[in-house]
């Protein structure tokens, strides 16, 4: 969809083969974890099953293509599971909220079930609402798990402006029990996480590697860890690495800019040991998510 207009080629191409691994999926349906097994777990089996790969896929098909076996066979999945997270792995909360839309911004009532879902899983995170079932810390900061929280951050932050566009698209509020949720309280919400991640919290420390005075300089990053060859042109083994730039305690050499790491812990602590992965890790499921946040706040602000 994004290359519809500036490159219809390779548009076609995308969505053709969008269109043939759905295929694959609705037919061999299954976790590819089950088949990969320790290639991939435990870090990254597919705990969440495999239902919503397969409503993720079949709601952004149906958008791209408004066809709409796409839309019988998302409502035959029974893909019905409440969720407070949205994650690489669990994608329900996210196809909720795409599908939610077009009860929004379309007035297609044939999505209110979506919208419903959608709305109770953005109670499940405002803070007041008396059905929240997320954690916050002191600092303010969102907190679901011990390992990598900000992946969880970015990507729900990601949905909340997403909701809080299509609410004001269609000047729509609802409901947590007696909680009036407005797209401001969304954007609110949203633009405080995005603040915490960037410095505003009780350790003045940005999670952005290279944004601000004060970031982490020891992050869990081969790359950024071990020097450059312009500065150390004799080559290492691959275990080479670890005693001499792993197990160390001196700043990395490179600065991976931009890239976010997993975050503090639920104390809004944070060690800056590049041994603890959990907390100084950088991955593409925290930095993706967080571009969407990005841009809306920055075009909420500049307009």
């Amino acid at each position: 969809m994004v290359f519809r207009k500036v490159d219809p080629k390779y548009s076609r191409l995308l969505l053709a083969t969008a269109k043939k691994v759905m295929q694959f999926a609705m037919q061999y349906k299954g976790a590819y974890s089950d088949s990969l097994g320790s290639a991939v777990c435990p870090f990254y089996c597919s705990y969440s099953g495999y239902k919503d790969e397969l409503l993720w896929g079949a709601a952004w098909l149906w958008r791209a293509t408004n066809d709409a076996s796409y839309l019988n066979f998302l409502q035959t999945l029974g893909a019905n599971d409440a969720t407070d997270i949205f994650s690489w792995d669990n994608k329900l909360a996210g196809a909720r909220v795409l599908l939610a839309r077009r009860t929004l911004v379309d007035n297609d009532k044939r999505f209110e079930s979506f919208k419903q879902q959608a709305e109770d899983f953005m109670c499940r995170i405002i803070p007041n609402s008396p059905s929240s079932s997320t954690s916050y810390t002191q600092g303010g900061l969102m907190f679901k798990l011990a390992e990598s929280n900000l992946q969880y951050v970015t990507s729900i932050t990601f949905l909340l402006t997403t909701y809080a566009k299509y609410m004001s698209a269609s000047k729509y509020t609802f409901n947590c029990g007696n909680v009036r949720v407005g797209s401001s309280t969304l954007r609110n919400l949203a633009k405080q996480q995005v603040d915490y991640i960037l410095g505003e919290n009780p350790l003045k420390m940005s999670y952005m590697v290279g944004f601000g005075a004060n970031f982490p300089k020891r992050i869990h990053h081969r790359g950024s860890s071990i020097p450059s060859k312009a500065s150390h042109p004799q080559a290492f083994g691959c275990d080479n690495g670890f005693q001499s730039f792993f197990y160390t305690s001196n700043p990395n050499p490179n600065t991976l800019i931009g890239a976010i790491v997993g975050g503090p812990n639920q104390n809004d602590g944070f060690p800056d040991d590049r041994t603890d992965y959990s907390h100084s890790e950088p991955a593409t499921y925290i930095n993706a998510a967080i571009v969407g946040p990005l841009a809306y706040l920055a075009g909420s602000y500049s307009s």
